[in-house]
């Protein structure tokens, strides 16, 4: 383990053990402190971030990106205090701190004996939602997770995550789509974050008018198994409580071969995560390249594609 993977071990380590046990308040006050300091380092998270945003927001001025990148930061490290914090809460500590429009359309779906795709993007705090539904609707539900280094630091977030009562899949295992599946048919809920593609090998969508990549997966998942499909977006205010939308179902296509109704299906969740992203820009914690443009120097030679840890 190199001496980077240690600290970042490290860091997360003491932020479960220490910040959990913090007041509230000053646990709030703590994260919008680390975050100003993040961006006034202006790091290249933050540089990352601001331009992601500048795709979002196109007739921003350069002081309103900076306002956006600023707003960012302290909603993703109000993502992470919360975070920290969750394993601590108590059942109506986390019903009390979340509000869902429309979540009649999970629960309908459940009720109705179909297996439930749930698709977010990465807004606001999706660790909050996924406890929301485990300890408030009594909904257990099964997810994936992202290979982290060091290992130590994956087992971190699969026991943190485990303790609120998801199930938790290795992303880059062979049997993920297999076990996701089964879950769907036996009437279950699966819950993944698709707006960015860790594969490199997911569908093409036109997202804020450019070009990227989004995973296939749960539309793929919705054709295999009959199950709903169901975007949803979340969003803060200036309460502590989350706010959130489910958005109507992604119909799968009538006709076309399985890859053209996964692009259909794909490119509906695509628009439904940028109607949450326009209306809510800086809760989207997206501090990594995203557009192929940026994925891609053959696709725009002037571009800087060096990307640093956030």
């Amino acid at each position: 383990m190199s001496a980077r993977d240690r600290l970042n071990d490290a860091l997360y380590g003491a932020g479960w053990a220490t910040v959990k046990k913090l007041p509230e308040p000053v646990a709030v006050r703590l994260g919008r402190t680390i975050a100003d300091l993040a961006w006034k380092r202006r790091g290249q998270g933050v540089r990352r971030l601001e331009s992601n945003y500048a795709r979002v927001v196109p007739d921003a001025s350069p002081e309103r990106l900076a306002e956006l990148s600023r707003a960012g930061m302290r909603s993703y490290l109000r993502y992470w205090m919360e975070s920290f914090r969750l394993p601590a809460w108590s059942p109506e500590r986390i019903a009390n701190g979340i509000d869902i429009q429309d979540i009649h359309r999970v629960t309908d779906g459940m009720a109705a004996g179909k297996g439930v795709v749930l698709a977010l993007p990465h807004l606001a705090n999706w660790d909050l939602a996924g406890a929301w539904a485990t300890t408030g609707l009594g909904i257990p539900f099964t997810t994936v997770a992202e290979r982290l280094k060091p290992e130590t630091l994956y087992d971190r977030f699969v026991a943190y995550r485990e303790g609120l009562g998801m199930e938790v899949l290795p992303h880059n295992g062979g049997s993920a789509f297999g076990t996701l599946a089964r879950r769907l048919r036996e009437g279950g809920l699966v819950c993944l974050v698709a707006d960015r593609d860790l594969s490199a090998s997911g569908v093409e969508v036109e997202f804020f008018g450019e070009t990227a990549r989004m995973p296939g997966g749960p539309a793929l998942l919705a054709q295999h198994t009959g199950a709903l499909l169901l975007p949803a977006t979340l969003w803060y205010d200036d309460s502590p409580v989350m706010r959130g939308r489910v958005h109507p179902a992604v119909p799968v296509p009538e006709s076309g071969t399985r890859a053209e109704k996964t692009s259909v299906m794909t490119q509906a969740l695509a628009d439904a995560f940028a109607t949450g992203i326009a209306e809510h820009p800086e809760d989207w914690h997206m501090l990594q390249r995203l557009w192929l443009k940026d994925l891609d120097p053959a696709r725009d030679p002037g571009q800087d594609t060096r990307e640093g840890t956030p």
